[in-house]
Parts: C-alpha cells; sequence; structure tokens
C-alpha cells in the first residue's frame, strides 16, 4: 500500500525548480526579487534556486535591471541551448522536420522529398536538414497510422501505405538509428494537442477533431488527455460504417468502405463533379464551389428535406449542402457515443470549405443529433501535425532536463508505470511541462 511521498529536501528543491523554470518558460527574463515574489520563497531560497539552475545550465545570466538609485538586480533567463526537441510529420509525399529550444523557439525547419531509400535513412536525412545545433533530446514523429501499445507494432495502415515501417521493435529501431529517443503518434492525435493548446479548442477539456481530406480520421480528448484505445485506434473513423456505404465485409479492412466511402476525399470530389465544379485537386475543387456559391446566393440552400430546393442556388451550393450532410452523418455516430461539447474540423475539405461548410455542417449535424455540439473550425495556422508534435518533444524534453537538478518520477504523474514504450506525455501544451505553482519552503 503507497502512501503519501514525504517531504525530502531534495523532493522539495525538485517541486521549486519545476515552479521557477515555469515562471522563467512564461514570463521571461526575471530578477531574483521578481522570482521570490512570484514564487513566495524567500530571498535565501530564491538565490539558493538561481545559484542551483544555473550550476545545471538551465538558467544563464541575461544583464542587469537598474532599480532605485545605487540599486541594480541581476537578470536572469532560460538557457535556450540546455536542450533541443524535434518534430517530424511523415507523409507519403514528404516529411517535414522542425527543431525547437528549450524555450519553444524554432531554430530549423527542412522538408524532405522521399523519393527513396531506407526508412531510417530519410528520416535521419530530414533531421539533419534541419540543422539542430545540438542533436535533439528527443523527437515526436507524426504518421498517418496508430502504434498498437501491446505490440509496439504499427497498425490501421497497409505496408503500401507506409512501406518500411511495419516493424516488430518500431520505436527501438528508430530511436537506434536516429541516436535519440523517439516517440511515434498519430498525425491527428497532434493536431489535436495543437489545437487544445493553441487554437479552437483551447480551455475545452472534451472535444472532438474531425480531419476531412484525401482521408477521414479524428482525434478523442477526454478530461484533457487524448483516448487512443486498446490498439491506439481511438478515433479511426474512416473505418466506420456509414450509411450506404460498402463495409469491410465487402471490400476488405483496409479498402475504402464506411464513412471513407462514403465522405473521404475521392468521394468529395465525385459529389462536386456530379455538381459541375471542378477544381486541380480536392482543396482547389472545395475552394471553387464556396465562391461559386456565395457568388449564387447570399444564402446557401436550405437544409435537406425542406420544401426550397437546393438547385435554385446552383450547383455549387447543392454539392456543398451534400458534403456537409455526408461529414454530419459520420459526426451524428460519434456524437451518439461521445457526446463532446465542441467538435473541431480541419483538414482540406473543412479548410477550403471555411465558414460556410462549417455553418452547413452544424446545421445538418444539428437536424440528426439530440445533442447539438458547437462545431468550430481550426484556427491552428500552418502544419498543425508539427505543432502538436513539437509540443509534445518539448514537454518530453523539459522534464528530462529538469532530471538533471534532482527531480525524481515522484513529482511528475506522467511518469507513472504503465505508460506505453515510445510514448510521449499526453500534455496538451507544453509549458505545463512543469507541474509545480509555486514554491514551497526546502
Amino acid at each position: 500500500m503507497s502512501g503519501p511521498v514525504p517531504g525530502t529536501p531534495s523532493l522539495l528543491r525538485a517541486i521549486n525548480d519545476r515552479a521557477a523554470l515555469r515562471l522563467f518558460l512564461e514570463r521571461g527574463p526575471l530578477t531574483r526579487p521578481e522570482l521570490g515574489s512570484l514564487t513566495g520563497l524567500s530571498k535565501p531560497t530564491a538565490s539558493q534556486l538561481l545559484a542551483r539552475l544555473r550550476r545545471a545550465g538551465l538558467v544563464v545570466l541575461d544583464g542587469v535591471r537598474e532599480g532605485l538609485p545605487g540599486r541594480t538586480a541581476e537578470v536572469y533567463r532560460i538557457n535556450p541551448a540546455a536542450g533541443y526537441a524535434a518534430a517530424l510529420d511523415v507523409t507519403s509525399a514528404r516529411i517535414e522536420a522542425r527543431v525547437a529550444d528549450l524555450t519553444g523557439t524554432v531554430v530549423g525547419e527542412y522538408a524532405l522529398e522521399p523519393a527513396g531509400g531506407d526508412l531510417v535513412g530519410r528520416l535521419r536525412a530530414a533531421l539533419a536538414g534541419a540543422r539542430p545545433p545540438a542533436p535533439p533530446r528527443h523527437v515526436v514523429i507524426g504518421v498517418q497510422a496508430a502504434v498498437d501499445p501491446a505490440t509496439g507494432r504499427l497498425g490501421y495502415a497497409t505496408a503500401e501505405d507506409m512501406p518500411g515501417w511495419h516493424l516488430d521493435d518500431l520505436v527501438g529501431t528508430l530511436s537506434r538509428g536516429l541516436g535519440v529517443p523517439v516517440s511515434v503518434e498519430n498525425n491527428v492525435n497532434l493536431v489535436a494537442l495543437a489545437e487544445r493548446a493553441h487554437g479552437a479548442a483551447a480551455g475545452t477539456p472534451d472535444f472532438v477533431l474531425l480531419w476531412a481530406g484525401t482521408g477521414i480520421g479524428a482525434a478523442i480528448v477526454l478530461g484533457g488527455r487524448l483516448h487512443r484505445g486498446a490498439t491506439g485506434g481511438a478515433g479511426e473513423v474512416g473505418y466506420m460504417p456509414a450509411p450506404g456505404a460498402p463495409t469491410a465485409r465487402e471490400s476488405g479492412p483496409y479498402a475504402d468502405h464506411g464513412f471513407q466511402a462514403l465522405s473521404g476525399g475521392a468521394a468529395v470530389l465525385e459529389i462536386l463533379r456530379r455538381h459541375g465544379v471542378r477544381g486541380a485537386n480536392l482543396r482547389e475543387a472545395i475552394t471553387n464551389a464556396t465562391l461559386q456559391a456565395r457568388a449564387a446566393a447570399p444564402r446557401l440552400p436550405p437544409p435537406s428535406g425542406t420544401s426550397a430546393g437546393a438547385g435554385a442556388v446552383g450547383g455549387s451550393a447543392a454539392a456543398l449542402r451534400e458534403v456537409a450532410a455526408r461529414l454530419a452523418v459520420g459526426l451524428a455516430a460519434i456524437t451518439s457515443v461521445m457526446d463532446p461539447p465542441l467538435i473541431v474540423l480541419t483538414g482540406a475539405v473543412p479548410l477550403a470549405g471555411g465558414e460556410p461548410l462549417r455553418r452547413l455542417v452544424e446545421e445538418e449535424l444539428h437536424a440528426l443529433t439530440i445533442a447539438g455540439p458547437r462545431v468550430r473550425l481550426s484556427r491552428v495556422a500552418g502544419n498543425a501535425v508539427l505543432v502538436g508534435a513539437l509540443d509534445l518533444a518539448l514537454a518530453t524534453v523539459r522534464d528530462e532536463v529538469l532530471d538533471s537538478t534532482g527531480a525524481t518520477a515522484a513529482t511528475r504523474p506522467d511518469r507513472a508505470p504503465g505508460r506505453a514504450p515510445g510514448r510521449a506525455p499526453d500534455r496538451m501544451s507544453a509549458l505545463p511541462a512543469f507541474d509545480s505553482g509555486v514554491g514551497v519552503t526546502e
């Protein structure tokens, strides 16, 4: 039977170190009196803390600040070079890499077209292309698949989808090949982390994120943490049975069926072309439909099943309504099980369709469900997979860097036994990596 962790001097120092480093990350450079005031620590304790962090290389002197006549105060800041974190976004077309220092400042980026070569070689080349100033302490890799925590193997993707990835010891092989600890995470899960930290789901502990593009996927966040499921496949809604679509029984488990066949990129393009909308690719076709629908009428057609016909305002508007109705069918099934207060839409289809398509999806969803969750568009700019992956990598690196000052696993609930190997903690952002709030007497 375990009891409370005793307040040993080393534990109290670790708590204070976390509090101080979190303040430096959130507020920037601080003087010793400012640090003492913000943490509630005495002057001697704050001075000892700063000396300890300086010896560990985590904090450096950042000049002096003039105060009252004849008095100056030394200013300290986080040492950005104390640790680096890296993120990789792997798709069939390219590998994008991003590296940040301990403060979260991006110091390198690179995109590699994976024309050939072995898996580890491609990942290593992408990481090297970002030119990290020093070897990263941790790398988080986003993939269009999921790692089964029981087997450690990649699932929910075929060897054709992810060539070279189906290894018995995937995380171990990648870690050894790159020479740095690695975590592999589903790309849509990483987008959800980014959305909770920086976007439309900020401050919302329970929500569902739907990625709708060439493929369909979702992420589920409950109580502020990702829900991955027993095999890592929670949110793989592309395989979810849907009305009128073939099932896995007819087409095979990894062929187009279910929600993917109903609302995936190929189905959306077929809808748009049937209504006379053209475009060089999925995103362009959706954009054209949205622009044409806006020009055709001040308002898009009424919900399906009402007396006013959609054809009266043009094929583009009708096409958008049909796309929205199909997305809403899948979201209604998710809503009936999860009952989320918020659904965040992202991917090529919602982002190109913008506010008109978002509103249509919300209208169609509310017509199908009792709960009626809010539907919002993603607000994370750029590559959201990299944003989420880098946040996750930074959280891990900051914990590991802090370990050098003597912190133990007893201060960090995310290090509890049973977390799957190669899986970074489920933090929604990088800043809460230092868990404590105010200082305690040592």
